[in-house]
């Protein structure tokens, strides 16, 4: 992991004058046995390039100084897009960024539209393009505030506003992830797929692609990176998810008027925003209820292997499920049943 040294950047001209090699503005650490801090934004405008970050030296004496006597973190990882950095070296970086984040000691997240010194309590569509402030619409921002133990939010002027664990009710509000969540973190009560997809259904990244790689740390896998793939880089992560879990929440995704397709997978996480409240629940939990809609001879056994694998086969998804009857509006005055709701184990809403 590449970090910025803060003592070298800010004292970069003295340590031109004093031909000092040793002293690197980008060094190499062990994210494990470094203390260091994250610097989390959303982009105003273009990325920042490594050489804007050098630029940032040209400041004067008084702000060094002032930067000095802050919080001493030497070290901080901020997302800066480097020209020379190959795809090899930027796949390994966003494959590792989950890691990065959990070892860090806290998140300074910059909230550039906000001007006043307190944090935005209610929506506010006049203020705020989406209600809320711009970081929140960011895919990259979201692993950014769940992961980290700690955040600390600035306003504009780099003034500290509050925190997560003090705003979690109106982070809640904001993003849907639930407070226990920002509080405790993601494992003590892991969601379900479904829900984890909700959280970033109305959040936007710059590339297509990152839609769908800004969501594999939070759902615990890890995949090559193809830019100009487009919405395939979705389909590939769902795929990878299925390897690994059983969790049948993955195909609960709600279909509108606008989605054209004919695939068990979803093209896009917008579509799993309905999916804020879904709960993970073991299999005799499930085969109660469908007690309750089916006869006894057709309910599954516990031990019914069909109901928890899928497997991917060069003829698409193999999946068993189970059909309930419902009653389908076919015009405003008649209606008829139809074999219509599919059910979907280890997920109730």
């Amino acid at each position: 992991m590449h970090l910025v040294n803060m003592k070298a950047l800010l004292e970069r001209e003295t340590v031109i004058k004093q031909m000092d090699c040793q002293a690197k503005v980008l060094e190499f650490c062990d994210d494990e046995a470094t203390k260091y801090a994250i610097l989390s934004h959303g982009w105003i405008g273009q990325e920042v390039e490594y050489d804007e970050i050098v630029e940032l030296t040209k400041m004067d004496e008084e702000k060094r100084d002032k930067i000095h006597h802050r919080n001493g973190y030497r070290k901080i990882l901020d997302g800066c897009k480097q020209a020379e950095k190959d795809g090899a070296e930027l796949s390994e970086a966003i494959n590792s960024m989950y890691q990065w984040y959990e070892n860090m000691q806290v998140c300074y997240a910059y909230l550039h539209d906000i001007l006043g010194p307190s944090f935005p309590v209610s929506h506010n569509i006049e203020r705020y393009a989406n209600g809320w402030p711009e970081w929140f619409s960011c895919g990259w921002t979201l692993q950014e505030m769940i992961v980290p133990s700690s955040v600390q939010f600035f306003n504009k002027e780099w003034w500290a506003i509050s925190d997560k664990r003090a705003l979690a009710h109106t982070l809640e509000n904001i993003t849907g992830v639930p407070k226990h969540i920002l509080t405790d973190g993601l494992y003590e009560d892991h969601p379900c797929i479904a829900q984890i997809m909700s959280w970033a259904a109305n959040q936007m990244t710059t590339q297509v692609e990152d839609r769908a790689y800004s969501l594999m740390g939070l759902l615990g896998v890890n995949m090559p990176m193809l830019y100009g793939e487009g919405k395939k880089a979705f389909h590939h992560l769902q795929l990878e998810i299925i390897h690994t879990s059983n969790d049948q929440s993955i195909f609960a995704w709600g279909w509108n008027e606008e989605v054209q397709t004919g695939n068990i997978l979803a093209d896009d996480p917008s579509v799993f925003h309905c999916c804020s409240e879904m709960k993970l629940t073991d299999l005799g939990e499930f085969i109660g209820y469908l007690s309750e809609e089916m006869p006894e001879e057709g309910l599954p056994s516990s031990e019914d292997d069909r109901l928890g694998t899928f497997p991917i086969t060069n003829c698409g998804i193999q999946i068993w499920l189970f059909l309930v009857r419902s009653m389908v509006v076919v015009t405003s005055q008649s209606s008829k049943p139809s074999y219509h709701v599919t059910l979907i184990h280890q997920v109730h809403q």
